[in-house]
């Protein structure tokens, strides 16, 4: 019922999965001998941020934050709100933000330099989708797995008003969906 929905299929399943595989070895390269704090931004990367930290080899720690511009909207409010911050510290720590998809921007520039603040070593972001047509804030992102089109993507994780997380797919939204 929810595949009728999708006007089409960007990346498989086995897409995805190899993808978190190349990505996991490259992050296990490039922090080795460091403190590795991984945090997956709820809800979206939760499916990519479980895959990827499978591929990660060495040490890590994993934290989840809860942030929110978008609402049930399909358009960015441009105001970050903190739902559910670290648990933890990140003094020193090396920080990789996991996040399902970058399309302003707004978000990871936020959190970016929230994160900063709070005394980590680094802080780096890893995105499994690139949507860069959209981008209205300056943000660098460290790691990127696709690039999109400017369509509204589901699946993977990523949602329309909660709805198509649970999709192993990533995909294009059919528009009669929420333009009604």
């Amino acid at each position: 019922m929810m595949r009728d929905e999708i006007k089409k299929v960007l990346f498989t399943e086995e897409d995805l999965q190899l993808k978190c595989k190349e990505l996991g070895e490259k992050i296990t390269k490039d922090y080795e001998g460091k403190d590795l704090l991984v945090v997956g931004v709820l809800k979206g990367s939760v499916l990519f941020t479980s895959d990827l930290i499978k591929n990660i080899k060495i040490p890590c720690e994993i934290d989840f934050m809860a942030v929110s511009s978008y609402g049930n909207s399909t358009e960015s409010s441009g105001v970050v709100r903190i739902l559910k911050d670290l648990d933890n510290g990140i003094e020193g720590k090396d920080v990789l933000i996991v996040e399902d998809i970058v399309d302003t921007g707004n978000t990871l520039s936020y959190l970016k330099i929230y994160l900063n603040g709070r005394g980590a070593n680094s802080v780096k972001i890893i995105t499994l989708l690139d949507k860069p047509e959209r981008r209205t804030a300056e943000v660098e992102v460290d790691y990127i797995g696709f690039e999109v089109p400017n369509e509204f993507i589901v699946g993977y994780g990523i949602d329309y008003a909660e709805k198509y997380r649970n999709l192993p797919f990533v995909g294009i939204l059919d528009e009669k969906v929420y333009s009604k």
